[in-house]
């Protein structure tokens, strides 16, 4: 039995996930799992990168344990964020994450020197303040001897395949999300990286998902006791996730369902329109230069913190089942204001949103249950009415995947409110996309729709609406 590992890392946790095949299906082992956070460090929300690779060699090890060993290795984490290095590959302040507010009123800033239009004509990416560009313009204001004393930037599942075989490249997928990436072109744009003072230098080439980068380090095959090619997956979560939709026409929309939303479309050119910057999409890099038109909607996120501001003490579907009491709740929350991104009482903010917006604030568990489930799928019926109008064309289904998938409530509010056929599955979408990545390298699939196809007859796909 030959193994693929998949090693997928979420703003939350991280997972080992083996691939392998058997009577012509994919089937996924999660072998190792493990927290992970963002942490106050000083005046900074950071990422724990140093705990970061102690899990990733963790989860490597338990695959040794379990003797299941790997013949390949890729991994995906999220998007934007990054690390400096110096001259001797150390690693020069912290791995600040994408919800520290160094950022904040740096977009206007931006727009001072490149306007807002020609920004996105440029990159056509989705204006977000945590975007890469910004939290660079962050680190120019309040640590400018970082940029100056940095030899290399690398994105954090391309520092974490440095750690493992020794090889600075930067994956195309993870890049895109940068908003320092020419959509045309393909390459780190140079005018963008002139016009604010970015050292072009720190930037790594830009490789493809599948792409074989290389094998482990020789020190860490001794650690491992077995040696394993790493791969590149497409590295940006969403990218590794929209691989894995079971639909492969252009009458679908695609859902990424977890703690982000991402809604839209797979394209084969970018769209950098004024009415597509108007609303608010992304044109992101995708495997084959396929491009993933969307929006990028708060998501699970908000639910997420409910659960925490209750102590933990309901799983998520036993906030499902409460929410299904209070169907006829009407209030309805704007998902992708700023107030809910990292708040200190997610339930609070609710609460007063709904009241400053003159609708009724949700005081029962149920209700504040309902109130999030029915906005993100009001949130996502804006979007697709946005994706219809620039497409000038009307879609028939929504592929919806990820954790998010599981839940069938949801599922059920999105087929009502946009009165579309919802297709559930697979939930294991990134980590199976990560590992399709790898068939895709070693030609054991030929090309993405065989991919598709094999995961469609593999995975439990249910139908909503």
């Amino acid at each position: 039995m030959e193994y693929y590992l998949a090693i997928d890392i979420g703003a939350s946790s991280g997972r080992h996930i083996l691939g392998y095949l058997r009577d012509g299906k994919l089937e996924i082992e999660e072998i190792y799992r493990f927290e992970n956070g963002i942490n106050k460090i000083g005046d900074e929300y950071c990422w724990d990168i140093q705990s970061l690779i102690a899990e990733v060699k963790n989860g490597i090890r338990k695959c040794k344990d379990t003797g299941k060993i790997p013949k390949t290795i890729g991994i995906d984490t999220w998007g934007v964020d990054f690390v400096l290095l110096d001259e001797k590959d150390e690693l020069i302040g912290n791995a600040v994450a994408y919800r520290d507010d160094r950022t904040e009123g740096l977009m206007e800033e931006a727009f001072l020197k490149i306007p807002k239009d020609m920004l996105y004509l440029y990159t056509g990416i989705q204006f977000q303040r945590f975007n890469t560009l910004y939290q660079l313009l962050a680190i120019k204001k309040k640590n400018k001897e970082y940029l100056e004393k940095a030899k290399t930037l690398l994105m954090i599942p391309d520092y974490l395949n440095f750690i493992l075989t020794g090889k600075k490249v930067t994956e195309y997928t993870n890049a895109s999300t940068t908003q320092l990436l020419n959509s045309f072109e393909r390459t780190f744009d140079h005018n963008i990286l002139d016009t604010y003072e970015i050292n072009k230098e720190i930037f790594q080439e830009i490789k493809l998902p599948k792409t074989k980068l290389g094998r482990l380090r020789k020190e860490l095959v001794e650690e491992f006791g077995f040696d394993a090619e790493v791969i590149l997956a497409a590295s940006h979560d969403t990218g590794s996730a929209f691989i894995s939709s079971v639909c492969n026409d252009d009458e679908s929309i695609f859902l990424s369902s977890g703690t982000w939303s991402l809604i839209g479309v797979e394209n084969r050119f970018p769209i950098c329109v004024p009415q597509a910057m108007d609303y608010n999409f992304t044109n992101e890099g995708g495997i084959d230069y396929r491009y993933r038109f969307l929006k990028n909607i708060m998501g699970l996120w908000i639910i997420q913190e409910v659960r925490r501001n209750l102590d933990n003490k309901y799983s998520f579907a036993e906030l499902a089942e409460m929410a299904k009491a209070y169907n006829n709740f009407p209030s309805i929350i704007n998902v992708d204001d700023d107030r809910f991104l990292k708040p200190d009482n997610m339930i609070e903010q609710i609460k007063e949103y709904c009241m400053e917006t003159g609708q009724k604030a949700p005081q029962e568990i149920g209700e504040i249950a309902y109130c999030v489930y029915n906005s993100l799928a009001h949130s996502y019926k804006n979007a697709i009415e946005s994706l219809e109008q620039i497409f000038e064309k009307s879609f028939k289904t929504i592929n919806i995947f990820g954790g998010g998938c599981k839940n069938e409530l949801l599922n059920e509010i999105v087929a009502e409110v946009t009165g579309k056929t919802v297709l559930a599955g697979p939930s294991e979408a990134t980590a199976v996309g990560n590992i399709v990545a790898q068939l895709l390298s070693l030609n054991i699939c030929k090309d993405l729709g065989e991919a598709r196809e094999l995961i469609r007859k593999s995975f439990d796909i249910k139908i909503f609406g």
